[in-house]
């Protein structure tokens, strides 16, 4: 609740596993950032599978009816923008994420920082009520 109302530009980038609690707190961002093979959820696929089907052994089962990846989070609102990611992780490939990630967020910065606090505010209310339309 206390992110929601801050009045500077939030920019949450969500890099491997965003879960928990603090997956809750990333929603109320202005912009979500997401790498292509991170994943992003409330509770881990082993914690739904236990929850869901009573065996966490089920968790690949339990992977797949979360949408957590970067492309289904991105239908369903949840996330803005997502960075492409090379096959290979070799370390210029890990350069290249970086540049694109960086590119992103100085644009993101650029477009929030001209915004007043009440339309940043509203937006990112407008935005959270939005999610899984």
């Amino acid at each position: 609740m206390e992110m929601a109302n801050l009045k500077v530009p939030i920019i949450c980038v969500v890099i491997g596993e965003g879960s928990s609690g603090g997956a809750l707190a990333l929603g109320v961002s202005d912009k979500v950032i997401m790498l292509e093979n991170a994943v992003y959820s409330i509770l881990s696929p082993e914690g739904f599978a236990s929850i869901l089907y009573k065996d966490a052994s089920k968790n690949k089962e339990a992977a797949e009816a979360m949408k957590l990846t970067a492309k289904d989070l991105k239908n369903f609102g949840v996330v803005d923008t997502i960075i492409k990611e090379p096959k290979e992780t070799i370390e210029e490939n890990f350069e290249s994420v970086i540049r694109k990630l960086k590119k992103e967020i100085i644009q993101s910065i650029k477009k929030l920082s001209v915004m007043t606090n009440e339309e940043r505010l509203q937006n990112r209310y407008e935005k959270y009520r939005k999610i899984g339309r």
